[in-house]
This record gives structure tokens, sequence and C-alpha cells, in this order.
């Protein structure tokens, strides 16, 4: 045979579009050329198959080898290529047996010596597989290297065969061709042990009580929190224990968010179903946090998918990064745009952000004094726009301690205690509308709680006198409904109005 095709996958964003790896050896000057759009690793992939297979004492076909990567239009990256480009060379070359080849698909990356390393995204990869073989009826075996094995096998019922090194990979299809010598390598049985979660307690924070609400209401709404307070007051230490009163992730969730952690090589299979919590420093670029870059690759918004993404010192930050965040608040989706792509990457966060008064720190203080002007006070906190706060759910103080609430404050509940009261309102949530209520559309919300009567007069003349545009309105609609959803209430009340208002205050008032 002289020509050959096998299967493998390319990464575009979180999706894993097929890639056919045809291999043609013919007549003439030896030369070995690629055609499919690769990138320069993947052009490098001549010299690593070359030095693999005559390390693993094959021969290397002496004549005129043309590998293409179909479909042409696609960019190939990485060299997750090494592997399937080597069978082909295999097959089309007539030392190995194509038998049983179009029920597997290839990716790894090769060493000189033949051994296979590792791969970024090989749960996306190993998912479109899964979904593929679930669409078209054709079950396919994924043959990837060793340490990719546990995350790939998290996708389900999917076939894993892991190998260490090039030959393991030619004794297993020789195996399928019937042949004595070959060796049929074990389908993968996953052996992760799941490491618990180890959040902070919320058991350490004393006193802080109108913040410990804000951040059980923002738990069990999936809401955005502003904190507004002086240094050391505690706003980095509630932030970090959000994780830890937030509900369980669904099975579709955590493959989303794993997906997204594999393309940037920051997914541990003992983390599955762990809610992430990402704290970019305040000098990340637009890039950093938004994603982006020649070869597009997931953001802090994206790693933080059905997580927290914690902003310290949030006006320090860029603006344009804060206002590149805006689009992502409202659909959970961005959008990378280049002249020949454009990748999209999930990116439903739950944002919550942190900040002082003032430069100094000590606006508002009720011992130590402020030494900013209100013009410097103005311009501080004016770095945050308009519509970036319209985005915001609640914004809350955290007023410092002094030494004496310190020590004689009694401790918080724990966070198993909120966590408990977090789960019973995401669940009566999900069996009113299937998702939590920051994911619900405005109108439906409005259908939803229908509000009449003292709650419509109070929500109308909040409005008015605060000048809420429409997307506040419904935000602070869908607040009032998580707090009623505390404290087990079928229907909006007045006081489930009026607390969600609190929470909208101004900067200017803190």
């Amino acid at each position: 045979m002289t020509v050959a095709m096998v299967r493998s996958r390319a990464i575009c964003g979180v999706s894993a579009p097929e890639v056919s790896v045809e291999v043609h050896i013919a007549n003439g000057l030896p030369s070995f050329t690629l055609v499919g759009l690769p990138e320069t690793e993947v052009k490098e992939a001549r010299e690593r198959v070359r030095a693999a297979l005559q390390n693993s004492r094959f021969e290397f076909p002496q004549r005129r080898i043309t590998v293409n990567l179909a479909p042409a239009d696609l960019p190939k990256e990485s060299g997750r290529f090494d592997l399937p480009i080597a069978i082909g060379i295999l097959v089309a070359s007539g030392q190995v047996h194509a038998r049983g080849l179009d029920r597997l698909e290839f990716a790894g990356e090769l060493s000189l010596t033949g051994e296979l390393r590792p791969v970024r995204g090989a749960l996306a990869m190993t998912y479109a597989v899964f979904k593929s073989s679930a669409e078209h009826g054709a079950v396919r075996g994924f043959v990837l290297p060793l340490e990719n094995a546990d995350e790939a096998a998290l996708v389900g019922s999917l076939t894993i065969l892991p190998a260490r090194t090039l030959l393991e990979v030619v004794a297993h299809l020789a195996a399928s061709a019937g042949e004595p010598s070959g060796t049929p390598i074990e389908p993968h049985q996953p052996a992760v042990r799941l490491t618990p979660p180890t959040h902070p307690d919320l058991v350490d924070i004393k006193g802080q009580k109108i913040a410990r609400r804000a951040l059980e209401i923002a738990a069990a709404g999936g809401h955005n929190l502003l904190m507004v307070g002086p240094p050391g007051s505690g706003k980095s230490m509630l932030a970090h224990r959000l994780p830890g009163i937030l509900p369980q992730m669904s099975g579709d969730e955590a493959l989303d968010s794993a997906a997204v952690l594999s393309l940037a090589g920051q997914f541990a299979p003992q983390r599955w179903a762990t809610r992430m919590i990402r704290a970019p420093h305040h000098t990340s670029s637009a890039v950093a946090v938004v994603g982006g870059g020649s070869n597009p690759m997931p953001g802090e918004i994206s790693l933080a998918h059905n997580g927290v993404l914690f902003l310290d010192e949030l006006p320090e930050f860029d603006r344009r990064v804060l206002e590149a965040m805006r689009e992502p608040l409202e659909t959970g989706r961005i959008t990378i745009s280049r002249a020949a792509r454009h990748i999209d990457f999930p990116a439903r966060f739950q944002l919550v952000a942190a900040m002082n008064p003032c430069p100094c720190g000590y606006h508002g203080h009720r011992t130590v004094s402020c030494r900013c002007t209100p013009d410097q006070v103005a311009r501080y906190q004016d770095r945050i726009s308009g519509p970036l706060l319209d985005r915001i759910d609640m914004r809350v103080e955290v007023a410092a301690l002094d030494d004496h609430e310190i020590a004689n404050l009694p401790d918080g509940e724990t966070t198993r205690k909120v966590a408990d009261r977090v789960d019973r309102a995401v669940q009566a949530a999900y069996d009113r509308q299937g998702r939590v209520n920051q994911a619900v559309p405005g109108p439906e919300m409005e259908r939803i709680c229908h509000p009449e009567g003292q709650v419509k007069q109070l929500l109308h003349a909040a409005s008015v006198r605060l000048g809420w545009s429409a997307r506040a309105y419904h935000r602070v609609l869908r607040v009032a409904r998580t707090i009623a959803d505390l404290a087990g209430e079928e229907h909006l009340a007045t006081q489930h109005i009026a607390e969600a208002i609190q929470y909208r205050r101004s900067l200017r008032e803190n």
C-alpha cells in the first residue's frame, strides 16, 4: 500500500474537529512534505518522526513522502500529530497492516527514541470522539500517551488505549490484524483517587454579618459581588471561602470546566468536579485575562468557567481588561477573532471583586484618617465604569474591625452549615426553572416572580429614585428571588425586595 489514512483530532477552542492524516509514498527523490496548514511545531514533526521510526528499528522510506492533514483550511498546531503521521508512514510503506485502523484515533508527541509524550487538550479530544461515536454509531478507541490516560478516561464509556512507546502502538495494530507476534493494549481502567477540595472555612470570619450574608446569597444565585472596604477588613478571606459553599458541579459542568483547563495544560484528574477560583494579579494583560494570542488560548475568565473569578484591587486593573469582561458577564462566552479564524471559549464565571474605597484605603474608616481629597476619591472610584458596575448584582461594604471586636466576637457559622442552606436554595431554583437565578433571562424572571401589589410599588419607586437601567431592575429581581429561595418562600415579599435593593448601593455611598 502506498496510501494510508489515519484519524486524529485538532484543537479549535474547546472543540476538537476530526483530522484525516493522509500519507502517500511515491517514487522519486527522497523528500518529506507536510501540507494542510501546519504550524511550526507540526512541521517539525518531520524530524521527530524520522528519528523515532529509525530508533524503533523501523525503516524510514527513502522515497517521496507526502503527508496531508485534512481539512486543509483548518490550522493544525502542537506535536499531537506525530503519532498518526508515524503510523501512516508505517502503513503506507507496508510495515504495518491497516486492519482495524478505521476504528481507532491517534494523538501523541514522539520523542526521538520513539517514546510517547503527553499532549494538551486530551480531554477535549476524547470528548469529541465520544460525541462523534454517539452521533454516528461508530464506536472508536483512542490511542494516546499513558500520561494522558487518566484525564481522557473521565469522559465515560470511550475506550482509551494508553501507550508508552511507538512500538506498543504497532504491536497493538499487529494484534488487531491477527498476527501472533502482536500484543494488544489493554483498555485503560481509571485509577484516579479524587482529592476532596480543601477550601478555607467560613468559621474563621468574625463579624462581617452583612458581607457573609451577601456571600451566601451570591453562592445560592450565582450572582456577581463587589466588596468595598479598607485594607485588612477581610475581603480576600471572604472571597476565597466562596467556592466552599457553592453547590456541587453537575457532570456536564465538570466536563466543560475540565476541557478548558485541559487546553491550557492545567487540569489535574484528582481535582475532577472541583470549582476553580482564579485570582489573576492586577497587572495581568487583557490577553491573559480574556484570552487570545496568535494561537488563541483561553484566558482567566475561561479557566474560571463554572467557578469563581476573584479580582482583588479592582480599580488597579487596566481599564481595557475590565471593559473586555462586559460581554462575557452577559453571554457566558468569549469570542477571540483573528483575520483567518474565530475561536469561542466558554466563560460562565462568577465574578467576585474587592477594592479599597480610595487610593489610601481609609476613606470612611472609623479610626484612621483618610489622606485623599474628594477629587482623588472620585477619580479612583470612577476607574470602574458604569456599564461594568451595572453588571455586578451586589455591592457591600466590608468594615474594618478593631482589636476588641476581633478578640471578643464569637466565631461565625461553619462552611458546612451555610453550604446546606445554599444547596436547598439552589435545588428550589432548579425545581422551578432548571438553572440558577442569575442564568435566567430578565423577562423570564419577571414572569416567574410576577411582582404585584406592594412588591411592584417598591420596585418601581426604587427604580425611579435610583435611576436603574432595565438590566439593573432585572438583576435586583434575581437577587430578591434568591433571597426568597434561601428563606424557603415561594412568592416574593417586600422584605426580599428591600434587602436586594440594599445590595445595589452606589460606590459613592461607601
